[in-house]
């Protein structure tokens, strides 16, 4: 019998971590019948598949070399029945509701080909974190430029383990460009929702791990990645811009969703490779109007003067300094000069402890 959803995990060397996902899986409360897990192994060398076979045949396991997510993805989608694919990480995992909540999502909301959700963030070292969510939950596609900032504002409900998506839409996406190594979900998403529609949920229903192998978010100044995540991002950015436009989406709409992706790319390269003073300066005042929408007077003058002093010394200097300034926790002084207001409005939570993070 054709399932009705398909659960494709992709997963390289998550030894410590493909377990939980699996098994968060195994316990949703929606018909075991009517679910399809697909594993694919991205050329794993740790334990990876030998853990993953001890659930076989429940799952069934693609093993393929190394070469990043949209690889894993292009071998993946094509082998998975459902009707809709959900996606997880297999360093991530879901909360026991996650498939019965966005396949009633999908019912009630035919027209609709992505969806996304909230997000329960966990940091793997202290066992803190926060419970992430859009501030405007609901229907918007990409045919406008109100719906093209909706996407950049809230990607981070639309990525991999939060995203599920028709798979009939999913073939205008493919195939996905190899070289996105990394952030092939974001292009995904994009394409998807220019091909159709998106809908979030303001419910969080995957717990995003963060942890020292994490491949998009992780801690200190690692340049080998940095670098990894730069090309990727700067092929990202390329690759959707013409995506993208062949599907009809306006210039401005494809600006507001393409600009980020580069501006964030050249404030990389010139933290590790370094550039002229005015090079940061371009950098920061853009990014500065590209995340808010209002700043008080006493917020603006700290900007100011912020912007000036990108030109007083090098980038690598610059951003050395705001690292340490960040570092030190000094930015909850800011909280006197009245705080901006960001375009994308996320409602966020603390969580101080792992209490109730178990997926089971």
């Amino acid at each position: 019998m054709k399932p009705a959803v398909t659960v494709l995990v992709d997963t390289y060397n998550h030894e410590r971590f493909i377990e939980e996902a699996i098994v968060s899986v195994l316990e949703q409360d929606f018909p075991r019948g009517d679910v399809e897990i697909l594993i694919v192994d991205d050329g794993s060398t740790d334990r990876t598949p030998e853990i993953v076979a001890k659930f076989e045949p429940r799952v069934r396991l693609i093993r393929k070399p190394n070469g990043g997510q949209a690889s894993a993805f292009n071998a993946g989608i094509p082998q998975a029945r459902g009707e809709i694919i959900s996606f997880l990480d297999g360093d991530d995992w879901w909360k026991k509701n996650k498939l019965s909540a966005v396949m009633k999502a999908f019912a009630e909301n035919v027209s609709v080909g992505v969806l996304g959700h909230g997000i329960i963030q966990v940091d793997g070292d202290t066992g803190g974190g926060s419970i992430l969510l859009p501030d405007t939950p609901g229907y918007f596609d990409m045919r406008s430029t109100q719906g093209a900032q909706t996407f950049r504002n809230f990607m981070c409900f639309l990525g991999t383990s939060r995203v599920s998506i028709r798979k009939s839409v999913l073939k205008a996406v493919l195939p996905i460009p190899e070289s996105l190594v990394i952030e092939a979900d974001e292009f995904m998403s994009a394409v998807a929702i220019a091909a159709g529609s998106a809908l979030l949920l303001a419910e969080p229903l995957t717990f995003y791990r963060l942890h020292d192998r994490n491949l998009f978010q992780f801690r200190g100044n690692d340049v080998v990645r940095l670098r990894r995540k730069t090309e990727a991002l700067d092929s990202l950015a390329g690759e959707l811009a013409v995506r993208l436009a062949a599907l009809g989406i306006s210039s401005q709409a494809i600006s507001i969703v393409v600009e980020p992706i580069r501006l964030g790319v050249a404030r990389t390269k010139l933290m590790l490779d370094g550039g002229w003073p005015w090079e940061t300066y371009r950098v920061e005042r853009a990014d500065v109007r590209q995340s808010y929408a209002q700043l008080g007077l006493g917020y603006r003058a700290f900007k100011e003067l912020s912007l000036a002093t990108t030109l007083l010394m090098s980038p690598r200097a610059y951003y050395r300094l705001r690292n340490w300034y960040t570092a030190k926790g000094l930015r909850r002084w800011r909280k006197f000069l009245g705080e901006p207001t960001p375009k994308a409005l996320i409602v966020e939570r603390r969580l101080e402890t792992r209490d109730g993070f178990s997926a089971r």
